[in-house]
């Protein structure tokens, strides 16, 4: 029984990764819309995440905290995932407060991101 769950398990993880994207982003386009727009819409309580997916960190036209300033890099999907998993442990010092404890939620949400230009 547990090989078999399993194998359905690996099954439906490789179905995932192949249609995964554009379903992912509608899902994550909905979370977006319910979680993060009401601050990340231009206003000061967060920048807007166009452009963001693939971008360097802390790259936009906002006051970012200087922890995250000084983290440097880009914004990769593993790097979008750890900040959204738990964005104080990812750039400790961060205005970013809210975290994604979900790792679906999370996917989807990155996904959206991407889909942002």
């Amino acid at each position: 029984m547990i090989r078999l769950a399993t194998a359905s398990a690996v099954s439906l993880g490789a179905i995932l990764a192949f249609t995964a994207g554009p379903a992912l982003a509608a899902d994550g386009a909905q979370l977006f819309n319910m979680q993060c727009k009401m601050c990340h819409n231009g206003t000061p309580m967060g920048p807007p995440l166009a452009g963001v997916a693939g971008g360097p960190v802390a790259a936009k036209a906002f006051a970012y905290s200087p922890a995250l300033k000084g983290k440097g890099g880009t914004w990769t999907d593993a790097n979008l995932d750890a900040f959204l998993k738990a964005p104080t442990a990812f750039a400790p010092g961060t205005k970013m407060m809210i975290s994604v404890p979900n790792a679906e939620n999370r996917a989807a949400l990155i996904e959206h991101l991407k889909t942002l230009k």
